[in-house]
């Protein structure tokens, strides 16, 4: 059962049409002669992914992994799961990681160890969403979409329960 109603559209679907131009126009610039692979933090990062990487305007790969802290609930657990691993080898290669929201940071910092572990050339961040205000591990975002403030956020790929991504914005979802 679906549960919640979207109190209030926060970011539109042409608001993020043109953050999302934006950053794939300094991305493009940043990586003009670089070998890029952006990594995809599925589920909630795979629209984001797929409308950037049409407005990145050079050759590169794509893989994706899957992490976990939130299941079915509105405040993240603490507990991460890296639930689906990376294909490619990074080493030596420019890695963007590609997030829908960066929150508390733990998710986000737990796959940043292991991906630095596995020593790639360079390795940034872009996100959509930034809501700094929850943040409890420092992470430095290199591309960001948009501040938001702490309100729980669902469309454009981002869920509750796995339900609302399919929503072309984002909204702020009242329980």
């Amino acid at each position: 059962m679906i549960r919640g109603k979207i109190s209030r559209i926060l970011l539109s679907e042409s608001d993020i049409e043109a953050k999302v131009k934006e950053l794939g126009a300094q991305i493009t610039q940043d990586y003009k002669d670089k070998d890029l692979l952006c990594i995809c933090l599925l589920k909630g990062s795979m629209l984001f992914l797929s409308d950037l990487i049409r407005r990145i305007d050079m050759p590169l790969q794509v893989d994706v992994m899957r992490a976990s802290s939130y299941g079915e609930s509105t405040v993240s657990s603490g507990s991460v799961k890296i639930l689906q691993d990376l294909d490619a080898d990074i080493s030596g290669k420019h890695v963007l990681m590609i997030e829908d929201i960066v929150d508390t940071g733990r998710t986000l910092a737990k796959t940043l160890d292991l991906l630095r572990f596995r020593q790639p050339q360079s390795l940034k961040i872009c996100a959509l969403l930034d809501k700094p205000s929850r943040r409890e591990v420092p992470i430095p975002i290199d591309y960001r979409g948009f501040e938001i403030e702490n309100h729980f956020v669902v469309g454009y790929g981002l869920d509750f329960d796995e339900y609302y991504r399919n929503l072309p914005y984002v909204g702020i979802l009242e329980l």
